[in-house]
């Protein structure tokens, strides 16, 4: 009879202790500060998620980041996240657990564009233009980001309308969250200008 194989002990004294909450913190603002610069490059709206993953993934492993990147699944969720301007600091606020719940009757592809016309709506930015919506969903279909914008209202997650001047107003319902009016023709660089803090 074979005998059974030994399980090595291990040393308490050797093992290494759990991260603190600040190395957690410090570690997600790394990830995040990586996933913010693959989606400043010009492209990025555009690439599909396996190849963001990997660049992620790499430049993980560049930073020493290699042992904690995060798996596919929570990868997407950071981008969602990401596209719509949001670290994970700001995710993780009480506001926003209603906010990512309403999002998640959406498709997957869907979230972020969500997400990103809330966290304006929040802010009483401008409402973010047909140009910035379809980069946030990764099409340069501005007849796409319009079709993505009815469908979504037609959920109930929004309420869209248009002042006297032409530019649109994006309501979130029951949270009651509006954008500011903006012409919905604009690039999305000019709508990221007038929408992003300094």
């Amino acid at each position: 009879m074979a005998a059974k194989p030994t399980v090595p002990e291990i040393d308490p004294e050797t093992a290494e202790p759990p991260p603190s909450a600040e190395q957690l913190a410090e570690r997600r603002e790394r990830l995040d500060r990586i996933l913010r610069a693959i989606l400043a490059e010009p492209d990025a709206g555009f690439r599909a998620i396996g190849v963001l993953y990997q660049e992620f993934v790499v430049r993980c492993r560049i930073e020493g980041l290699g042992a904690v990147v995060p798996e596919l699944t929570d990868f997407r969720r950071m981008l969602t996240r990401a596209r719509a301007g949001l670290g994970t600091e700001i995710a993780e606020d009480d506001a926003w657990q209603d906010v990512q719940l309403r999002a998640a009757i959406l498709p997957e592809d869907m979230q972020g564009v969500f997400m990103m016309i809330a966290r304006a709506a929040k802010e009483g930015w401008p409402c973010p233009s047909d140009a910035a919506i379809a980069r946030a969903y990764g099409t340069h279909s501005l007849r796409r980001a319009r079709h993505l914008l009815t469908y979504i209202e037609e959920q109930g997650l929004i309420v869209c309308q248009l002042d006297g001047a032409g530019r649109r107003i994006v309501t979130l319902v029951e949270l009651a969250w509006a954008t500011a009016a903006a012409d919905p023709n604009a690039d999305d660089v000019a709508t990221e200008a007038a929408g992003s803090p300094s």
